[in-house]
């Protein structure tokens, strides 16, 4: 049985539950490791859909849309290093605040949406 939950915005939690997106960014660290919900937040970033070609309109909000497996966690202790890993995060240039990439795998998207509201980390 799963027991973590972990709120992205849109079109991060689409990408991630797709398996094209293997990296989260977070402020955070986290000693937790294995299986976790995928909640897509009710927002969206409309800049991120644009360059991963999402319609905004498209994707769900406010729901368990998946699931995934977090088996390691990389810190960004400078730019080069979170644009090195660009292709795998889909965050763009702008390295700010998210140090912390969790690593995820075997990502896999529900068939049918889990409507409800997220929380901040893991719940």
């Amino acid at each position: 049985m799963i027991k973590k939950c972990l709120s992205l915005k849109q079109p991060y939690a689409e990408l991630l539950v797709s398996g094209k997106k293997t990296i989260e960014l977070r402020t955070w660290n986290t000693k937790f490791r294995g299986e976790f919900l995928v909640h897509s937040s009710n927002k969206i970033n409309k800049k991120t859909c644009e360059r991963n070609k999402i319609d905004a309109n498209s994707v769900t909000t406010g729901a368990i849309i998946g699931k995934a497996f977090l088996y390691e966690l990389k810190y960004y202790k400078n730019r080069s290093l979170f644009l090195h890993d660009r292709n795998e995060h889909l965050a763009g240039t702008e390295y700010t605040d998210h140090k912390y990439g969790l690593l995820v795998k075997n990502s896999r998207k529900f068939r049918k949406p889990l409507f409800m509201l997220g929380r901040l980390g893991f719940f």
